[in-house]
């Protein structure tokens, strides 16, 4: 069967390009090419609507990474093999170490993008093992919604709060599911975000300021009840947030 590919670079000449690459290979290499985007959101929705074998993704992009983008379509339900094609170089040995592939350098020629192709078909023919990727520190949380997987820029968040099974993710327009850990997140996201109680990482950038209110709170472990606390005031929404006994010298020193 013929590989599906998918092309993603914010340049349209870039894109242009690949696509007359893949034209001239078309008779020693037959593919089928399903799909192009400009930008993240759009490549996102793409690929889950036509769920290619192969993305062709560029490493440097306005807003995120290749390499962040490539983590998030880990999270399709169909995943696709990623071939990373940049003009920088500097990016290779990250990708092979986490196993990609492929790296293409730009400008890529039409020999070496078919030998691309054929590796990555005979590879996923064999069942090869999931790529991973780096943890780079990502700019975006992706969530699902109505069955499409959206970007959330971490900058919008202003609170993350563990409910049941899922973490609300709460922007100053919405709220959104996540199925994420908060400990998970804290590690990674430290830098930005504080954690106020066991259930709850506040953006450091969000907060305003404290008050003292009359809260139900669970003591870290006690039964409910009704005592004095303080509570974080966040910027753009009216809703409080308890801050822990425990939790309470990091917060008051974020608010000297």
């Amino acid at each position: 069967m013929k590989p599906r590919l998918f092309i993603v670079d914010d340049e349209a000449p870039a894109r242009s390009r690949l696509k007359t690459l893949l034209s001239d290979i078309l008779e020693e290499c037959p593919h089928e090419l399903v799909g192009e985007a400009a930008d993240p959101q759009a490549a996102l929705d793409g690929i889950s609507d036509v769920a290619p074998d192969i993305v062709l993704l560029d490493v440097q992009m306005p807003g995120m990474t290749g390499l962040e983008l490539a983590a998030h379509l880990t999270k399709l339900p169909v995943r696709p093999a990623v071939v990373f094609v940049t003009a920088y170089d500097e990016y290779a040995l990250k990708a092979f170490e986490v196993h990609a592939l492929d790296y293409l350098l730009k400008p890529v020629r039409a020999t070496r993008l078919a030998e691309a192709l054929r590796r990555v078909t005979e590879l996923r023919g064999q069942s090869a093992p999931a790529t991973s990727f780096p943890q780079t520190v990502r700019r975006h949380f992706s969530v699902q919604e109505r069955g499409r997987l959206l970007l959330v820029p971490v900058a919008d968040v202003l609170y993350l709060k563990a409910e049941l099974k899922y973490v609300t993710l709460r922007t100053r327009q919405q709220d959104y599911l996540i199925e994420e850990s908060l400990t998970s997140i804290e590690d990674e996201l430290g830098a930005s975000f504080v954690r106020v109680h066991r259930n709850a990482l506040v953006a450091r950038a969000a907060i305003i300021g404290v008050e003292r209110a009359t809260v139900s709170v669970d003591g870290e472990g006690e039964h409910d009840k009704a005592q004095e606390a303080w509570q974080v005031i966040l910027r753009d929404v009216e809703e409080r947030l308890p801050i822990s006994r425990r939790q309470w010298p990091v917060v008051k020193a974020l608010v000297k």
